[in-house]
């Protein structure tokens, strides 16, 4: 079994690119999940972000050493959280935004650079209305490289 395949017999989902694009309003280039391999809807995720060398932040931070924007390893969970909370609350034919409310106990913990995989792991911890709460971890192999708790709120357009 592959290490994506969930072994405890929960439904687990998993969500392709475009299945991602069509429940959060980012594009290229700052659509930062490549897919979704975990989805335990309204509750947990795990999303993928493959950090190649062609990445547009790359030519400028830092030209001879690159190295990952942490607020963008930030956003990269952040997106995987509004998969979550889309999944969960939206009903099909509808669309919304996400806007990022508060980022807390932000930590950065080693570089994350090209040929890294980014494994995203989301966790909800609570939701009031349309303001969501999470804790999320960014890893590379076994290695925590950021954490962060944050919220979000989402507007859904009628």
């Amino acid at each position: 079994m592959s290490e994506d395949s969930p072994t405890d017999g929960t439904d687990l989902r998993t969500l392709d690119h475009s299945e991602i694009a069509a429940l959060i309003p980012h594009r290229y280039p700052f659509l930062l999940v490549d897919k979704v391999v975990e989805l335990d809807r309204g509750e947990t995720a795990v999303g993928i972000k493959n950090v190649t060398i062609n990445e547009p932040f790359f030519e400028g931070h830092f030209p001879g050493n690159p190295v990952m924007p942490g607020v963008l390893i930030i956003e990269a969970l952040a997106q995987t959280a509004g998969v979550v909370a889309m999944d969960a609350e939206l009903e099909e034919g509808q669309s919304s935004l996400i806007y990022f409310m508060t980022i807390q106990d932000a930590r950065f913990r080693q570089p994350v650079v090209p040929g890294d995989q980014l494994r995203l792991h989301v966790t909800k911890e609570r939701a009031r209305r349309n303001v969501w709460r999470f804790c999320g971890e960014a890893k590379v192999g076994d290695q925590v490289v950021a954490e962060a708790t944050f919220s979000a709120m989402f507007v859904t357009e009628e």
